[in-house]
């Protein structure tokens, strides 16, 4: 039997949506079904661009035949065709297309999944809009009172930031993990989310963010309790002492080799900077201090 030409079952079901003198209604239930059956011919040519487009068009039919569910899943087989392409803009507007939909269906978790896979297609190519993809898709999650499903998704941003060498982002996002952790009751969760913010601060040299880090921290009686803190007190106590020695040794220690590789990495660099300056910077903070009078 011969297979039929996805270019006719596309131009068949165009004509069913055009309204003329003679029909008055579009006949998306049929259409749909052609879009549907074009895709996956176009697809076995491997004509993406036509199979990305007859997948748009299987979409729109099912969102116009109300079956939000069905669209969804063809607007991401549309993005997932658009990655292959190469259309990064498409990429990210199919996902978030895709994710709207699911919502309409009541569904936090594959709406999050949709804005998940978008993000993970854009890392490389468009990192900005990948991380905006992941801090939506945790939104999602956050919104339904589902955060430990998105602890993955706070460690890809996390990721992100850090190769885009946007630190600060880095560790408020990591914080934000840890609020998130502390919701769950997944107190290993937060305490490791704590103590990485707190060597993202040390590895920008930012020795009073990190202690003040450590200190809001701390205001949290599992962390204060817990190894990583420990780990994070005897960091504050080799950079206080200059000690580069000490520091490379705490930075092998058993709370930071289960923190996240990329995470590792950063630790491993410790210190970045002259610890001379920062005992310098602390020596005249205290003669301020001292000849404060108020």
């Amino acid at each position: 039997m011969a297979t039929p030409d996805p270019d006719k079952l596309m131009a068949k079901a165009d004509k069913l949506t055009k309204l003329s003198f003679t029909r008055w209604t579009a006949d998306w239930k049929n259409a749909t079904s052609l879009y549907e059956q074009a895709a996956i011919g176009y697809r076995f040519r491997k004509d993406n661009e036509k199979a990305k487009e007859a997948f748009e068009k299987a979409s729109k039919g099912q969102e116009m035949i109300s079956s939000p569910w069905d669209a969804a899943k063809h607007m991401e087989s549309a993005a997932a065709l658009a990655k292959e392409l190469g259309h990064w803009n498409e990429v990210s507007d199919f996902y978030r297309r895709a994710s709207e939909l699911y919502r309409e269906c009541g569904r936090s978790q594959p709406a999050s999944d949709a804005l998940a896979k978008g993000a993970s297609a854009l890392e490389d190519a468009v990192p900005d809009e990948a991380v905006r993809l992941y801090t939506d898709a945790c939104v999602i999650l956050e919104e339904d009172g589902r955060e430990q499903m998105a602890f993955d998704l706070y460690r890809a941003a996390t990721s992100v930031y850090v190769k885009l060498e946007r630190y600060a982002d880095a560790a408020t996002f990591l914080l934000r993990w840890g609020i998130a952790a502390d919701k769950c009751h997944a107190v290993n969760s937060q305490c490791k989310a704590y103590l990485s913010a707190i060597i993202i601060y040390l590895y920008m040299h930012d020795f009073q963010q990190a202690q003040k880090c450590y200190n809001d921290c701390s205001q949290i009686g599992a962390f204060l309790s817990s190894d990583q803190s420990r780990c994070a007190s005897k960091l504050f106590s080799a950079y206080e002492e200059g000690d580069v020695e000490e520091i490379k040794r705490v930075a092998q220690s058993s709370p930071i080799t289960h923190l996240d590789h990329v995470i590792i990495r950063l630790a491993r660099k410790l210190p970045t900077g002259d610890l001379k300056e920062l005992n310098k910077e602390e020596a005249e903070e205290e003669v301020l201090d001292e000849n404060d009078l108020t």
